[in-house]
């Protein structure tokens, strides 16, 4: 099994126009994408769970929820992962949606050419969103690579034991 390194981009004009497209948003106030490659091979959603889980974690409850506001599902459902809503989703993609009261945001995971990306699309409803959501973002970036290399051994766990 090969996992490569984690390459990313910020801001609305170093994402692929063909990714943007795939937000629900009206309009993006921040944007990021994060791509690691490799040779596993599983689907947008396998890699979301991956991700994500079936449920929120702790750790992630106290950022999305407590501090971002963000009206999760607490339970499991094949409706959501992580708590995210799967607002829509394509032979390469999937995207999880979820809303707060100043906030709302798009968690899209995409598998295209032996790389699987995580981008983060997020809508500013209410001012304090570019206040509050900087200073996080710089620890989200931060974050994010040792996510896509976790979910690498975690979709790929299962074959090993084959």
């Amino acid at each position: 099994m090969t996992v490569g390194s984690v390459d990313g981009a910020v801001g609305t004009e170093n994402i692929p126009a063909s990714v943007r497209a795939l937000s629900s948003l009206p309009a993006i106030d921040y944007a990021d994408l994060f791509s690691l490659s490799t040779d596993v091979n599983a689907t947008p959603e396998q890699w979301a769970r991956a991700m994500f889980g079936d449920v929120p974690t702790v750790a992630e409850l106290l950022i999305w929820r407590v501090i971002l506001g963000l009206r999760l599902s607490g339970g499991r459902s094949p409706a959501t992962v992580g708590g995210w809503r799967i607002g829509d989703r394509g032979e390469d993609w999937i995207r999880l949606e979820a809303a707060s009261w100043f906030l709302t945001g798009n968690l899209l995971v995409r598998t295209a050419e032996q790389r699987v990306s995580l981008a983060t699309f997020l809508h500013y409803a209410r001012p304090v969103g570019d206040t509050l959501w900087p200073p996080l973002s710089a620890v989200h970036r931060r974050l994010v690579p040792g996510v896509l290399r976790q979910a690498a051994a975690r979709v790929r766990a299962p074959d090993e034991g084959a």
